[in-house]
């Protein structure tokens, strides 16, 4: 059956300013060059007029000040790609459709499934764990002993997860993540390193999403814990003990050692590197390839090797690129001075 809303409820869902027919339904969102007459597409600035105008949507998001008259239904809206996004969320949404314990899943005795779930063909659940209602398990995904995943949370192919550790609701953990696994952590000795036991959990809160690729280390002792709808790209590494605060947005290839503490509403670009037992304040921002030896204030934004001010830091690299012929006028000015010693010798 085709999904559609009407304007005057897609307003409302989105918090907008509806110039138009409320009872035009569309069936779909779309880019401006392909929407068709029963869809609604969107525009960011008006560096799209031009777009907008050619565009067969049906209906715009738009943002408010558009200049000029539009020829069709719009909702203005203050933020239009949240608006995308809220829209697009609301069309890609399906009613979950429990398909039950394929036969050739493997559970482990003791388990607590709810009978509302699909747990696909070739995944291992270990003894002693709890499934929650909704909650879809991909093919091949190994979840180990005592594992707690609740509702309407999403196991994609081939992700571990490791014994004891606890999944919330509306989480999203995509292809080859692993969660549980040993932390890094030995102590010198007089014959090599001696491990040390890493007895501790992972624990994921409510509605966040896991990358492909992503590894999240048990807890030395006590948790690992990742906040309340939290994003984490793919093929980011998080260590033992790290506290991740709620909504904070970890870009790929990201690196934070252990017991790290990161605030709420923290962002870190591609690439950051975060040394272990320091402490990140909330809604800090971290520029992408930083290294960050530090603890880092609520409210910053630092960059760089080693991360500092950001403005200090672009002023440092702007400056940078000026050496080279800062060098040549230096041995311009040192040409010149010995010729005048030279002369003034004779």
């Amino acid at each position: 059956m085709e999904k559609k809303i009407s304007l005057k409820d897609l307003a409302q869902l989105v918090g907008g300013r509806l110039e138009g027919e409320p009872s035009f339904s569309v069936s779909g969102i779309s880019s401006l060059e392909a929407a068709g007459p029963d869809e609604i597409s969107f525009a960011v600035s008006a560096a799209l007029a031009e777009k907008v105008a050619s565009s067969k949507a049906g209906a715009l998001l738009l943002p408010e000040g558009w200049p000029g008259k539009v020829d069709r239904n719009v909702i203005y809206v203050k933020d239009p790609y949240l608006a995308y996004a809220i829209t697009a969320n609301f069309f890609a949404q399906k009613p979950f459709e429990p398909k039950g314990i394929h036969p050739s899943a493997i559970v482990g005795p003791n388990c607590n499934i709810h009978e509302e779930v699909t747990i696909d063909a070739g995944a291992v659940i270990g003894e002693g764990s709890f499934i929650g209602k909704h909650v879809h398990i991909h093919s091949g995904a190994v979840i180990g002993k005592g594992v707690e995943i609740s509702e309407e949370t999403v196991i994609f192919p081939n992700v571990v997860i490791y014994d004891g550790c606890k999944i919330g609701q509306k989480v999203r953990i995509h292809a080859g993540a692993v969660i549980g696994a040993d932390g890094f952590g030995y102590a010198q000795g007089p014959q090599g390193m001696v491990k040390i036991p890493q007895t501790g959990i992972v624990v994921i809160e409510d509605n966040v999403e896991i990358g492909a690729n992503t590894t999240i280390d048990r807890a030395a002792i006590g948790e690992t814990r990742i906040g309340q709808g939290s994003k984490i790209d793919n093929l980011v590494m998080i260590a033992h003990n790290v506290s991740l605060g709620q909504h904070c947005a970890i870009v790929s290839q990201v690196g934070i050692s252990g017991s790290t503490k990161v605030g709420s509403g923290v962002m870190m670009g591609g690439q950051v590197g975060v040394v272990g037992h320091i402490e990140i304040g909330d809604g800090a921002r971290i520029g992408a390839k930083s290294g960050v030896p530090h603890s880092v204030g609520a409210g910053e934004t630092v960059s760089g090797i080693p991360a500092m001010p950001h403005l200090k830091w672009l002023r440092m690299v702007n400056a940078l690129k000026r050496v080279p012929d800062l060098i040549k006028e230096i041995k311009n000015i040192k040409s010149r001075l010995e010729r005048l010693e030279d002369n003034g010798n004779k």
